[in-house]
């Protein structure tokens, strides 16, 4: 099977409309010593049915595709997802919609949209929400642009070292090319972080938190919400694990003015990499410099209750210049699955789930500090927390793999510093038997 049915002529073609005679040069920029040199031994091509069934051999090798408990968590996180959730965000009126461009004929998809939105503004404790954005990585980009757009002249965003690094390099991948300065902001010995270092209020447009932060510690939002306005900057809070918000205050109640993150854990299964659900709120102040679309509550003529697409400023509606986001899309069938899953738990079952979480979680930090570990940084933490492990725990890890317990995310592959450092994560889905199997093997 052909999969670049490109004839020479048509290459050759191709390449003098874009003003160059090989295809090599099209990789130009791309320095010399980075580039390959030599041939890639490559099997010999395969035909469709042929490479479906060798990515079929290759997936019980994948260690999650066998595992037993995964506790590892750093932004996508398993949970048990009710066969309600399934059922419903699977039926085939909501699995083939697309982005309703004429709003008013799709009511069903609007009035779940609705739902949705009206869930996460709840949960968030903010006054209005939208009908949410790609993932929780360009929901903080988005925030962060949408308060430079509040602080007009102001050109200077302060983040915080302990959002998730792959946050903070879509962050730079959004902000940098506009020529805006972003400020990364230290820790504390807690893991919390030290908001002592601002820039003067007349040039910090808003400051950026994540709680719980990418360590698993808890912020301190009460007192961090006016230092920030205090530096005549919004305050602009994420999330990766909006379980959290089960037990914790939500951003809003602590004085939060745009909050946002990834709703993954809300029914959607993790996927290697995908797909992700980016949740957004803020005040109702801010709502007409709010990216995406937020669908509102109406009556029709006749008096019945309708929806209707209320504010929608992408480029597809409006002039692009005066368009608050280039979000073409959203991911409407991932917040249908939060939506149905919020729904199913309702406030009750999420404060015991996450309390089942946390409680779980202090079992585990307690079995491991007691196996010779060490805390990274003493601050509260919510399901996942970060410790530096014994001499010969990668050994340990290894043979835990073998048998299907995947314990912990190696953290210097996030920075060369955090050499022997695990971030641990436990959700409902790990059981108290695997924690002592894990502490066990810690402890010979």
């Amino acid at each position: 099977m052909r999969y670049l049915p490109h004839t020479p002529d048509e290459i050759e073609q191709m390449l003098a409309a874009v003003g160059k005679r090989q295809l090599d040069e099209l990789f130009a920029h791309i320095p010399e010593d980075c580039r390959y040199r030599g041939d890639i031994d490559l099997p010999d091509q395969l035909s469709e049915w042929d490479l479906l069934r060798r990515f079929q051999d290759l997936g019980p090798q994948l260690s999650l595709a066998s595992a037993r408990a995964v506790l590892v968590g750093g932004g996508s996180y398993y949970h048990f997802v009710p066969e309600i959730v399934r059922s419903l965000a699977g039926r085939s009126e909501f699995v083939t919609a697309y982005t309703p461009y004429q709003p008013e004929m799709a009511q069903g998809t609007l009035q779940a949209i609705f739902e949705y939105q009206t869930l996460t503004a709840r949960l968030l404790g903010m006054e209005v929400a939208n009908a949410s954005i790609y993932d929780g990585a360009s929901a903080l980009a988005e925030a962060l642009l949408m308060a430079l757009r509040l602080a007009r002249k102001k050109r200077t965003v302060a983040v915080s070292a302990a959002i998730h690094p792959h946050y903070r390099q879509v962050v730079r991948t959004y902000l940098e090319p506009g020529g805006f300065r972003i400020i990364e902001l230290p820790l504390d010995e807690t893991g919390r972080t030290d908001l002592t270092s601002l820039p003067p209020p007349d040039e910090l447009a808003a400051v950026a938190l994540q709680s719980p932060n990418f360590f698993g510690v808890i912020e301190d939002m009460v007192d961090a919400a006016p230092t920030v306005h205090d530096a005549g900057a919004l305050l602009v809070t994420c999330f990766t694990e909006p379980f959290a918000y089960g037990l914790l205050r939500s951003p809003g109640s602590c004085g939060a003015d745009i909050v946002c993150g990834e709703g993954q854990s809300f029914g959607i299964a993790p996927s290697l990499g995908g797909a992700g659900l980016g949740m957004f709120a803020c005040r109702m102040e801010h709502v007409r410099n709010m990216p995406g679309r937020v669908v509102g509550e109406t009556v029709d003529l006749d008096g019945k209750r309708g929806f209707v697409l209320t504010l929608s400023t992408r480029e597809q509606h409006i002039r692009r210049e005066k368009a608050t986001s280039n979000i073409c899309s959203n991911q409407g069938l991932c917040a249908l699955t939060a939506a149905v899953y919020m729904a199913s738990l309702g406030g009750t079952g999420l404060r015991r789930l996450a309390k089942l979480n946390y409680d779980k979680a202090a079992y585990l930090k307690n079995g491991l500090l007691a196996s010779g570990a060490r805390l990274l940084y003493r601050g509260p933490t919510f399901n996942e927390f970060a410790v530096r492990m014994p001499a010969g725990f990668k050994e340990q890890r290894r043979r835990l793999m073998e048998r299907g317990i995947v314990a912990g995310l190696p953290l210097d592959g996030f920075d060369p510093a955090l050499q022997d450092a695990y971030l641990f994560c436990v959700t409902e889905t790990v059981s108290r038997s695997i924690i002592d199997e894990l502490c066990k093997e810690v402890q010979s």
